[in-house]
């Protein structure tokens, strides 16, 4: 990041603000450890530090700039059939793909232990809330960015390669990459179809919903609600 910045003050000066809004928004995350943990004071600091990663880089670009790259689009039109097969797709892709990932990889250790009800319900208000952010985030905020210089696949890999380093850091580590990054490429196109927020929402969403039950079944095995690919 820091190279390209250096390579925007002499060949870009509009790429150089750009660059910019995403420095700013990796530098307010990198204040803090982004390791899952579901304790009432890193609940409060982790929303608080994301939420800023967000609206900084958009207070910035709309009123510093005067410009209006980042923006949200929460709808394109109706949905076509395809995008509705997808939304049907992904609970069954995950369901079949996720817990085996989390207990052969033995990922789940690197999640909160849910001791007891109040840390699986901030469990689950936390896995929503970051895979939400990650589409403000990643998508709506640095994948824009980067698509306005860019190349839509070469923006799509930059992008993934943040956000990927971002998810291992949560806690999908071990061969989680092999997972978060299609994903990670996917989301982007999928935006770029679209153009509709809401709908990239809805498939993370989906998919989070399949990770948190995941991690809710290792911690407490006798809810047999999964079956493992080996």
């Amino acid at each position: 990041m820091a190279l390209g910045i250096a390579l925007a003050v002499w060949l870009d000066r509009v790429l150089l603000r750009d660059l910019l809004l995403v420095a700013v928004g990796l530098v307010i995350v990198s204040t803090i450890s982004v390791r899952a943990d579901v304790s009432w004071g890193n609940v409060a600091l982790m929303g608080t530090v994301l939420t800023l990663a967000v609206a900084v880089p958009y207070l910035l670009n709309r009123f510093g700039y005067g410009d209006h790259s980042i923006r949200f689009h929460w709808l394109s039109g109706r949905w076509t059939t395809w995008m509705w097969a997808y939304l049907l797709a992904v609970p069954v892709i995950g369901w079949v793909l996720l817990p085996t990932y989390f207990v052969r990889s033995g990922a789940y250790r690197n999640w909160p232990a849910l001791e007891d009800w109040t840390e699986v319900a901030r469990f689950f208000v936390g896995v929503n809330f970051v895979g939400s952010w990650d589409e403000f985030f990643f998508i709506i905020t640095i994948f824009v960015l980067l698509r306005r210089h860019f190349s839509f696949w070469f923006a799509n890999v930059l992008t993934a390669m943040i956000f990927v380093s971002f998810l291992w850091e949560l806690g999908y580590r071990e061969w989680g990459p092999l997972l978060t990054t299609p994903f990670a490429l996917l989301q982007a196109y999928l935006y770029s179809k679209t153009r509709s927020l809401l709908y990239v929402l809805v498939v993370h969403l989906l998919f989070d919903v399949v990770v948190f039950l995941s991690i809710v079944h290792v911690r407490y095995p006798e809810l047999q609600i999964f079956f493992y690919l080996w």
